[in-house]
Formats: C-alpha cells, structure tokens, sequence
C-alpha cells in the first residue's frame, strides 16, 4: 500500500510513494512488503518485493538507488547511478527516471522537491540525523545547486509518533542542550518523557524558510496503520524488523 503526497501528487513529472508493509511477498515477522536489504530476511523475497514497488513508481530496478544508511548527516548528490551502495542518509537528483529510496523502521522519511529546477531530494530522518542537522545540510546543497528556499515543498513521512516515542532524561537534556527552545518537542506524562519527532523535523524546515509543508500523520508504531516498527518489534521481543521504503522520482 503506498501513501502519497497531496502536494506533490499536483506535479505530473513526479513519481513517488510511501509504503507501508503491505502487499509483498516476506513472511513472518517480515510479512510483507519488506525492503530491508540490511534485515535478516530472504534476498529472493526483499528482491521481489523491491521489484514490486519499482513496477508501482515506474522506475527500472537497476535505476532505484538505496542508501547504507548510518544516522549520519551525510547527503549525496547521484549523477549517475552507484556501482555499489551509497553509505549516507540522504539522497539528491537531478535525473530523470532515476528513483531515490529510503528505508525507515519508526525513522521518518522526507522528500524535497524544487519544481522550479526540478531537483528531487529523499532523506532518512531519525533523532540521530536531525539532530545532526541533515535537513540543513540536504537543503544547502540544494541551493548551492540553484534552488531558491522559498520553491522547495518539503514532505515529512509516516514515522513514530510522540505518543509512542518515550525517551529518557539524558535524551531530553541532549536536545534542550542544543537549544533550550528544544523543550517544545517534548510532552511530559505520567513521570514519562515523550519526543515528537516530526515537529522537530517540521520547526528545521520551517526555521530554513520552506513554506510548503506536509506531514503525513501516519504512526508507524500502531499495528493498524501497518507499517514496520523498530520499537514495536523490541517490545515483541523479535530478534529483526522489516523496513518500509519510500521513493521518489523525476519521471
């Protein structure tokens, strides 16, 4: 099942999707669209899958591009396709048919899109990366690329949110540290700390100057919306996750 953007989805020239993990061909506690290249799955089964969501995005399987992701703050700019993985957490094109992939477990995805000079950009945002500043970083090469702030639409994917995202003190006062501003993030119950993370994603987009912003209000953690979870798979006890992949290309 794929979730589209409402503002990209007005731009014919842009293809793009973020699935959940239904509609693919993994078992267990794979089941089933998992595009986790790095989970313990079965290749056969993650390549099949993949095969799947390039047929829905129309993009040739050779042409999608993954990451090694690492929660870095790490963004690369494809001119051509990789012989071999990337190691990043963010991708930057400017060529058409060629599909930029992320993979997230409770992580969020987010996709920049300049439909002046039509420049895709797909990102891998956990705590890690936005605390790093990776939006910053993708959105500064994008206008060392030409891109004006004021024509980038940012779109923030499905990820965990703030009510099933507890955290501990130290993590609060890492934040708060950064800018004591950080507290707005942060919702305080029960003797219970919780941290939402794309309000935090969206104030860095906003504080850059992008006017236009979507968030996609889909919680990865809850077994209704189907998607992968890290953190519901730890509280199951399951020793590995699926990953939910979310792509976007220049047709």
């Amino acid at each position: 099942k794929m979730i589209k953007s409402k503002l990209i989805s007005k731009y014919k020239n842009i293809s793009h999707g973020f699935f959940n993990k239904l509609g693919g061909y993994s078992n267990g506690i794979y089941k089933s669209l998992n595009c986790g290249t790095g989970s313990k799955d079965e290749k056969i089964n993650i390549n099949k899958n993949l095969r799947k969501v390039c047929k829905k995005i129309k993009c040739t399987k050779n042409k999608l591009i993954l990451l090694n992701q690492i929660h870095s703050n790490k963004v690369i700019s494809i001119k051509k396709i990789p012989k071999r993985k990337p190691v990043g957490d963010a991708l930057i094109t400017s060529k058409n048919k060629y599909a930029l992939g992320i993979l997230t477990a409770d992580c969020a995805p987010v996709f920049i899109f300049d439909p002046k000079k039509n420049i895709v950009s797909a990102i891998h945002v956990g705590w890690k990366g936005a605390y790093k500043k990776i939006i910053y970083k993708t959105i500064y090469k994008l206008i060392k690329s030409g891109s004006n702030v004021e024509d980038l639409i940012a779109v923030i994917g499905p990820c965990i949110s703030k009510h099933n995202y507890e955290v501990k003190k130290d993590f609060l006062m890492k934040f708060i540290k950064q800018n004591k501003k950080n507290k707005r993030f942060f919702t305080f119950y029960n003797k219970k700390i919780f941290f939402s993370l794309n309000e935090y994603i969206r104030d860095q987009l906003k504080y850059i100057g992008i006017k236009n912003i979507e968030t996609i209000n889909k919680d990865t953690y809850l077994d209704n919306n189907n998607f992968f979870s890290s953190r519901r798979s730890l509280k199951n006890k399951y020793h590995d996750y699926g990953r939910n992949i979310s792509v976007i290309m220049i047709k």
